[in-house]
């Protein structure tokens, strides 16, 4: 099981004092839709990014399973307020655990007498909230690691006739609207729309024979990119291929990382790297 280096202190006193922060640096925020339990103050080490990824707790403590989730990202550390009784760390992680499941969420690790939990529910923009807690120093000190998934949307939705259009153009179109969760290489059903404008292309032109690329963006290792870039164009493949398109005109192969048509170092271009490409052949 992944867990984070919790803070542990030396003495009350010594640890409460933090460095002053710079006067034009923002003071951190927590997550809007997670509010901290009465009585604690986020510090400022807490940390968000607008895209990153964590390793959660899933299953049994004995199964040792994690559960790679990547999104826009924070790391939140609260400290009780000074004079004030700390709560267990079972009554930290039962609160948390009891919200999201008031919300329609879902436990996906506990081991509540230690404070620890994974939580799962719905996000408000109909991606998914995920949330870590772990507690130190008899519940005087207390950390939420949480992500915040969202699908990315086809600004454009694709027809038949527009792959068709790219094809003759350029020889290959990318179909970022074929969707996946991370690290899985199951088509997303909203993606299943996708898939049959492809169907639909092939069918309206016989002579048609196509290479369905897989690639990736640069999270993670390059072996495991380019294995998931291979599993998800060789997904697409089968998907035509159940749909009735004839084998033997679809070839699949993946890339991983190595072909990007954006920079990796922002979420923006990480997510125009991660696609589908249709090449003719």
């Amino acid at each position: 099981m992944m867990k984070r280096e919790t803070v542990l202190l030396a003495a009350a006193a010594a640890c409460l004092a933090v460095a002053p922060r710079a006067q034009d640096e923002p003071k951190p925020k927590g997550h809007p839709g997670i509010p901290p339990l009465p009585g604690f103050e986020l510090q400022d080490r807490s940390e968000s990014h607008d895209f990153g990824a964590f390793e959660f707790s899933v299953g049994t403590p004995d199964e040792d399973k994690t559960k790679r989730v990547e999104g826009r990202t924070w790391r939140l550390e609260y400290w009780i307020h000074e004079g004030r009784k700390a709560p267990s760390p079972l009554e930290i992680a039962r609160n948390y655990a009891n919200a999201f499941k008031k919300a329609g969420g879902s436990v996906l690790y506990s081991k509540e007498d230690d404070g620890e939990v994974t939580l799962k529910k719905t996000a408000p923009g109909g991606g998914e909230l995920w949330l870590h807690t772990s507690v130190s120093n008899n519940g005087e000190v207390y950390e939420l690691d949480v992500v915040e998934t969202a699908a990315m949307k086809q600004s454009v939705e694709l027809t038949a006739a527009d792959m068709a259009k790219a094809l003759k153009a350029s020889g290959r179109v990318a179909l970022h609207g074929i969707l996946f969760d991370t690290g899985k290489s199951a088509i997303k059903p909203e993606s299943l729309k996708l898939v049959d404008e492809v169907r639909a292309m092939l069918e309206a032109d016989e002579s048609l024979k196509l290479l369905i690329e897989g690639h990736t963006d640069n999270v993670g290792e390059a072996k495991a990119n380019l294995a998931l870039s291979k599993r998800r164009s060789a997904a697409v493949k089968a998907a035509l291929v159940a749909s009735g398109v004839d084998e033997a005109r679809l070839s699949a192969e993946g890339f991983g990382d190595g072909k990007p048509v954006a920079d990796n170092k922002a979420e923006e271009g990480r997510a125009k790297n991660r696609r589908v490409e249709l090449v003719s052949k």
